[in-house]
């Protein structure tokens, strides 16, 4: 087997990396909770990784890290015409074009998820992690997703975005902190609230989440890069085989559900996250795996 393949000191095999590399990006953007899925998947299978801490932490940002590479490679067009808008409104102090006001909604509603996520890191990572409670908010926040999007209507795109509206909707970015609820899942039901139709709800979350993960993906691999935190030896190979399955189902997720969401519904992932939900309890009220990590 070559070097750069070989199973690592720490317990995380290239088949374990590749299936939760396919597992985050498969998630992230589809509204069922990425960070949910990679505690339950570890948690199902009693794979070790779950127990190293260190490992776990940075594994799950190489992950993101291959999320974010998808994405780009799907929105970039997107991002380079936002960012030019941006600069152009900062150069004339004011936003005249859509191109131009959606850049500054993306900055505002980036803002709620960023503040949070600074002030509580530790405590999400300490106590908010337990299978029980990622199934309660699989169940819960699906079944407000679907309630939501039974009974507002689809009457504007992103050209009906305001500053308060993106304010709400990051606002609910930063309930996501909490695994199980979904980042994409919360977004997409709080623009739903506001009017907005399927398609643009998701993809208004999809670039909302940019910045996200990119930054935190940046920040906590800042850390590894100055040393303040350590890798084990012989990771390499699993961690690139995990980046390089997120960054590919990451994009074809996006393709995909952009596509879908024209015409169809977001019931078949509300059924998913109960179905979920429902086997966790299973699983615990069997006694086949514990209820806390």
């Amino acid at each position: 087997m070559p070097h750069f393949l070989a199973q690592p000191e720490a317990q995380l095999t290239v088949f374990q990396a590749v299936v939760l590399g396919v597992v985050q990006g498969l998630t992230e953007f589809a509204p069922v909770s990425s960070s949910g899925h990679l505690i339950l998947v570890p948690w199902m299978f009693d794979w070790p990784i779950l127990h190293d801490e260190q490992l776990n932490k940075a594994f799950d940002v190489a992950l993101h890290i291959g999320t974010f590479v998808g994405a780009l490679g799907y929105f970039w067009r997107d991002i380079v015409r936002y960012l030019k808008a941006w600069f152009a409104s900062v150069r004339k102090r004011r936003a005249d074009t859509l191109d131009e006001r959606l850049a500054w909604y993306l900055v505002i509603g980036t803002l709620p998820g960023v503040i949070v996520g600074a002030l509580f890191e530790q405590v999400i990572a300490d106590k908010l992690g337990q299978p029980w409670l990622i199934a309660v908010m699989l169940a819960v926040f699906g079944l407000v997703l679907l309630w939501v999007d039974q009974r507002f209507p689809q009457d504007h795109g992103l050209e009906g975005l305001t500053t308060r509206r993106s304010l709400f909707i990051g606002a609910a970015q930063a309930i996501a902190l909490q695994p199980g609820v979904s980042r994409s899942g919360v977004t997409i039901t709080a623009a739903r609230i506001t009017g907005m139709t399927r398609e643009s709800a998701a993809r208004f979350s999809f670039l909302l989440a940019l910045p996200i993960i990119g930054g935190a993906g940046l920040y906590e691999g800042l850390k590894f890069a100055t040393g303040s935190e350590t890798l084990p030896k012989g990771i390499g190979g699993p961690f690139v085989a995990g980046m390089i399955a997120a960054a590919i189902s990451g994009y074809v997720v996006i393709r995909w559900l952009l596509a879908y969401l024209r015409h169809g519904s977001f019931t078949p992932f509300v059924v998913y996250r109960l179905a979920v939900a429902a086997l966790v309890f299973v699983l615990i009220l069997t006694g086949a795996r514990p209820a806390t990590i």
